[in-house]
């Protein structure tokens, strides 16, 4: 059922906008005792999702009791972070997600169902993990806050996988990870139906229906003055209120452009961006539109890490961005990154495959990733200041750039609210 939907392409929310519409939608659901909010982390700061959370706070109040965020993998907030984001949400509401420890496995996708989905690219079961707080907790209201954009792993961000990912366990991040991987994120990017979607729609409708989940989920994009821009609020309880918020994403966050692109220079925001890990949707959003041989260069200044997990960040040293079959192969080969799934899927999604080149440009702090170590995991280095002499990402404009000798690139400042692609290379 949908509470509350608004958007369209030429639609601009403001923040008294998404309060609004916030509002509406609590009130439509009713007299509710016990609430806890799952929003995303600080790496997913544009959604809105800090804002939409305070409002839920100020509507609520005490009945509030805990807010967790969708960390998955990632590495917990700070106070400067929570604050940034959250605004007057008290800290002490917030918990932090252990995918190791903190799970319990609410039921198992077959694998006969997990080897039909993916076209027979994976055939194993897939637990339905998530934090126990969310079973144990005796919630009568889950808010799962988020933005649906473009991703690499399922196709179209958000909905069920800010709660099987974003709040789950080891196991459930590595498989779903490697199916998605294995499948061809090629062949998912832009699309809301996917194998791995499947998998979690499977497992909502068998064994999460039980939870008093309801999704809030916003549309967000550069406009074409490349300044953020809200286009949709959509809040729901099933399918219908995510294949919304996905339509409209298409059509502002896709860009189909007309011909491949030569080269290709990406910002990362150094408040966002700190490991590849990250930072490789430089690599996954815009694969599809650059030309066989061409060159991708990613502006990384706050660049000091490859995962924000320790284990994931030695196995990304130890195999490299190497490519399908190289990766595959090591898997077989070797135990550690066999347990490790998710590692070997973005080992997978970071590489060009050789179709392009990859230059990272980290910066020059003393916690910066040094040039033996791009070059050690296969991406190519450049320095830093000398790169951005040229391409200065304070006076690039979004888009089509003409340099002063004639040199035409693209420029991206946000490459995680977008897609990018050429018609030849996008499955409709």
């Amino acid at each position: 059922m949908i509470y509350y939907q608004t958007g369209s392409p030429e639609t601009a929310l403001s923040s008294e906008d998404l309060k609004t519409g916030m509002v509406a939608a609590l009130k439509n659901l009713g007299e509710r005792q016990k609430i806890l909010v799952v929003p995303p982390d600080y790496t997913r700061l544009p959604s809105r999702s800090g804002e939409l959370t305070e409002y839920c706070w100020e509507y609520f109040g005490d009945k509030l009791t805990d807010i967790l965020p969708a960390l998955g993998t990632h590495t917990p907030m700070t106070s400067g972070q929570i604050s940034h984001m959250f605004g007057k949400t008290p800290e002490d509401l917030f918990r932090v997600h252990d995918w190791r420890n903190d799970v319990i496995t609410l039921g198992t996708v077959p694998a006969e169902f997990v080897k039909e989905v993916s076209g027979g690219a994976c055939d194993f079961t897939w637990p339905a993990q998530v934090n126990k707080l969310l079973v144990e907790g005796d919630f009568d209201l889950i808010l799962s806050i988020g933005q649906v954009v473009p991703h690499e792993v399922v196709g179209m961000a958000n909905y069920n996988k800010n709660i099987f990912v974003g709040t789950g366990g080891t196991e459930g991040i590595h498989k779903s990870h490697y199916i998605g991987a294995v499948y061809g994120m090629e062949r998912m990017m832009g699309h809301a139906d996917t194998p791995v979607r499947k998998v979690f729609n499977y497992a909502s409708e068998h064994f999460a229906n039980h939870l008093p989940i309801v999704y809030v989920l916003t549309v967000v994009g550069l406009n074409n003055s490349g300044n953020l821009q809200t286009y949709g609020l959509f809040i729901g309880d099933d399918f219908s209120v995510f294949d919304q918020a996905a339509k409209l994403s298409l059509q502002v966050n896709f860009n189909m452009l007309e011909a491949p692109l030569k080269k290709v220079v990406v910002w990362l925001d150094p408040t966002e961006f700190k490991s590849t890990w990250l930072g490789n949707k430089s690599i996954y959003r815009t694969r599809m539109a650059l030309a066989d041989g061409g060159e991708l260069i990613v502006l990384a200044p706050a660049l000091v890490e490859f995962g924000e997990d320790k284990e994931i960040d030695a196995l990304i040293r130890k195999y490299g961005y190497f490519g399908t079959p190289h990766t595959l192969k090591m898997v077989r080969d070797n135990e550690d990154l066999r347990n490790n799934l998710a590692a070997a899927a973005h080992l997978i999604h970071g590489s060009s495959e050789g179709r392009f080149g990859i230059t990272y440009c980290p910066g020059k702090g003393p916690g910066n990733l040094s040039q033996q170590e791009i070059e050690s995991v296969g991406f190519k280095f450049a320095d830093f200041d000398e790169i951005t002499t040229r391409y200065n990402p304070e006076t690039l404009k979004e888009g089509f750039n003409t340099m002063s000798d004639g040199e035409e690139i693209y420029y991206i400042s946000s490459p995680a609210l977008g897609l990018w692609a050429v018609k030849e290379r996008f499955d409709y």
